[in-house]
């Protein structure tokens, strides 16, 4: 008969970084499109072939998936549509007055020009320098000084 060879229990807390990098697992926030295909493969190749899964149940899976796939799009759609909304708001800025506020002092100056290439959503240039658009707090027509401005 083999013999079984003890061994000895070391509290995760006292192993080094090497020993516990291997088990540190990172868990996922939410299942996506890739994990639900995995998943229903999975439960396709693992299903007895004496019993396979019921048409219902395969049929209500699907259903939650293209659910799930439409969802999605529809949420890229919108994201898109706010986007569209944003540019069109602020492009009508271009050559307006207005004043912002970066949380540390109020700014006023004229639009110069509209920026979506800012990680943070569309941007208005005011005196060279940036500003979300959110931060707009007021505006106004340009002041008339000379003629030839507006």
């Amino acid at each position: 008969m083999p013999s079984v060879n003890s061994t000895t229990y070391m509290p995760a807390a006292s192993m080094g970084p090497a020993d516990n990098a291997a088990t540190t697992r990172v868990p996922k926030q939410a299942l996506g499109q890739e994990d639900f295909l995995k998943l229903l493969t999975v439960q396709m190749t693992k299903q007895d072939p004496m019993k396979p899964m019921e048409d219902t149940a395969f049929i209500a899976q699907m259903a939650q998936f293209s659910s799930l796939e439409q969802m999605n799009s529809l949420t890229n759609d919108f994201a898109r549509l706010r986007l569209d909304q944003q540019m069109t708001t602020a492009s009508n800025l271009i050559g307006r007055e207005v004043t912002v506020d970066d949380g540390e002092a109020f700014t006023t100056g004229i639009v110069e020009a509209v920026d979506n290439s800012s990680v943070d959503g569309v941007t208005v240039v005011i005196n060279g320098q940036s500003y979300d658009l959110s931060t707009v707090t007021r505006i106004a027509p340009p002041s008339v000084t000379d003629p030839d401005t507006f």
